[in-house]
């Protein structure tokens, strides 16, 4: 007799991390295993103020898209789906405070160095297209990572870890995370 998988029922992650570091390409795959939607915070973004995330910058400047980002935020958390936030959401406290009452929450962690050779010269970044993208994210990890941290329930060192391996690693989290929750942990 074939052993039952158990199912991760009401089980809502939200991914958090620097640009570069695979939420959303991690995130479909999650949401595809979990059988749920993926909400990309960018892309709800985009499709809300009908305009790229450079011309939002251009045209709000980043405290406008940081605005726009935590009102959406607030809408998307809780709802059934898999969470892929941008890689500035931690910069808000209010953001930090709803993504802890809204656990699970999974910082995919990467180096600069990683991430400026996944992403350098990619125009649709405002923070790093004016090139030097290293400098820029050791930079935003020196201030992000801390905030990161305190909103994490689980780090995945990304690296050289393939997507599968990411996956697996995720999957095994959230198995733990919701048997530790029913047991009042």
């Amino acid at each position: 007799m074939a052993k039952k998988k158990k199912k991760l029922k009401h089980v809502y992650p939200v991914l958090v991390g620097l640009m570069g570091a695979g939420k959303s390409s991690i995130g479909r795959r999650l949401a595809h295993k979990l059988k749920l939607p993926l909400v990309d915070l960018d892309e709800v973004i985009v499709a809300r103020a009908g305009c790229t995330i450079p011309q939002i910058f251009e045209q709000r400047g980043e405290d406008g898209f940081r605005e726009l980002e935590s009102q959406l935020l607030r809408e998307c958390l809780g709802q059934p789906s898999v969470l892929a936030t941008g890689g500035g959401i931690v910069m808000r406290e209010q953001n930090r405070q709803l993504l802890k009452e809204h656990p699970p929450v999974i910082w995919l962690k990467a180096s600069p160095e990683f991430l400026a050779a996944r992403i350098d010269g990619d125009s649709n970044r405002p923070l790093i297209a004016a090139g030097d993208t290293l400098n820029k994210l050791q930079t935003l990890a020196e201030i992000r990572y801390p905030l990161y941290e305190a909103c994490a329930d689980h780090v995945l060192p990304r690296g050289d870890m393939k997507k599968k391996e990411a996956l697996r690693d995720i999957l095994g989290f959230l198995k733990q995370w919701k048997r530790s929750r029913k047991q009042g942990v």
